[in-house]
């Protein structure tokens, strides 16, 4: 029996629970955020935060909020200050302002009873803890979202206002609300709102070269050396900008990608790995968008994908897919198109999603269009190509 071999050197570390030391492109929010935070290391007795961290899927609001989480908490200990982070979901619990406060109560006592108390009266039990330990707590909820729609102001208000119920007692609880976008704080009513947007941290979405640092060091933590090459690390990047900048995306397309490597046996992770992840996500390649293709647009798309199989780059140039397209035009038995037609049926295939451009950096010969396969295993569109050409061809 042949023995297993991957390319995977610690793929744990491309799981989406996993949350690396370093943060490529957000470094100025941790500092922010531990900016914001700092009175916990001096005198965490006398005031609280509340902080709202924006941004779409995938723009490391999560993994944010969890590094800062555990370097606050070392710094503290270090000073010997009793303080616990704690990331609660609200939607694993429904958004209900009850189960999440039990289970922040639970993680101070695991054998807390779940009948007989008010989510009111867990809130009072939970800073009863918190002054008995003389401990300190950055709860941060992320999916905030969940408990503003199913609780609304009351919640809100109750979570924000929970210090005036203690006149002259150490101040134990901050926030972190976690929520891609600040319209749902517009359902709270004034009161619950003026609590919460004083300090608000936006993520903006990656750039491709962003994706490409995020990529590239979780290739270097997860990936053996040497077997992720650059353009799939390219092709990968240029994916996840397409999905507004998602690094969450990327980082499960390179695991997929990895997957079909292992199971095809190859030694590195090539851009039709990609291709193929991507492809098992959802489906872009819809039949009848090439049955409706002229023959010369089936013929150059059909060059496009013989280059990529026989290849394991992720991008190829014009001028080499003008020429795959010429020696099949010669195949056919037809005259090849001029190069501002074939320019023509690049952009009808561009806006069909069934290839992509990009203009080349200036090199000696000036600027290029090169084209790439985001989406679709090179294998699978030349055989679909081919079973509509010989159609054609009888």
């Amino acid at each position: 029996m042949t023995p297993y071999r991957s390319v995977f050197k610690d793929e744990t570390k491309l799981d989406i629970n996993y949350v690396p030391h370093r943060l490529p492109h957000r470094d100025r929010e941790l500092r922010l955020l531990m900016e914001f935070f700092s009175f916990l290391l001096r005198t965490p007795e006398k005031m609280t935060q509340r902080i709202m961290i924006t941004g779409d899927v995938g723009t490391g609001k999560t993994a944010l909020s969890q590094r800062f989480g555990a370097e606050i908490t070392r710094e503290a200990n270090k000073r010997g200050t009793n303080l616990r982070s704690i990331h609660v979901n609200c939607r694993e619990y429904r958004g209900s302002l009850f189960l999440i406060l039990h289970h922040v109560v639970s993680i101070f006592h695991p054998n807390f009873p779940r009948r007989g108390y008010s989510a009111e009266e867990l809130l009072g039990i939970l800073l009863q803890v918190l002054d008995d330990q003389k401990a300190y707590v950055v709860l941060t909820l992320d999916e905030f979202e969940s408990l503003v729609e199913r609780e609304g102001s009351e919640a809100v208000y109750k979570l924000t206002r929970l210090q005036e119920m203690r006149l002259n007692k150490p101040q134990r609880i901050s926030l972190i609300c976690i929520l891609r976008s600040l319209k749902v704080i517009e359902k709270l009513d004034a009161s619950a709102r003026s609590t919460l947007q004083s300090n608000i941290i936006h993520l903006e979405g990656y750039s491709k070269q962003q994706l490409m640092d995020i990529l590239n060091d979780r290739v270097s933590l997860a990936f053996k050396s040497l077997t992720v090459p650059e353009d799939t690390a390219s092709l990968t990047a240029e994916l996840a900008f397409s999905e507004n900048g998602n690094a969450r995306f990327g980082i499960e397309l390179l695991w997929r990608a990895g997957k079909y490597a292992d199971a095809e046996d190859l030694d590195t992770v090539v851009p039709e790995c990609v291709r193929k992840a991507a492809s098992s996500i959802y489906a872009v390649m819809r039949k009848s968008d090439l049955a409706l293709l002229r023959l010369h647009e089936k013929l150059f798309l059909l060059g496009v994908a013989r280059l990529f199989k026989e290849s394991e780059k992720a991008y190829v140039s014009l001028t080499e897919v003008e020429q795959a397209y010429a020696v099949l035009c010669e195949g056919f038995d037809v005259q090849p198109y001029s190069h501002t037609q074939l320019w023509k049926y690049l952009r009808a295939l561009s806006a069909l999603g069934i290839v992509k451009t990009e203009v080349s950096a200036a090199g000696s010969r000036g600027r290029s269009t090169l084209i790439s396969l985001p989406r679709i295993p090179a294998y699978e569109l030349e055989k679909e190509l081919s079973v509509l050409l010989q159609k054609e061809e009888s």
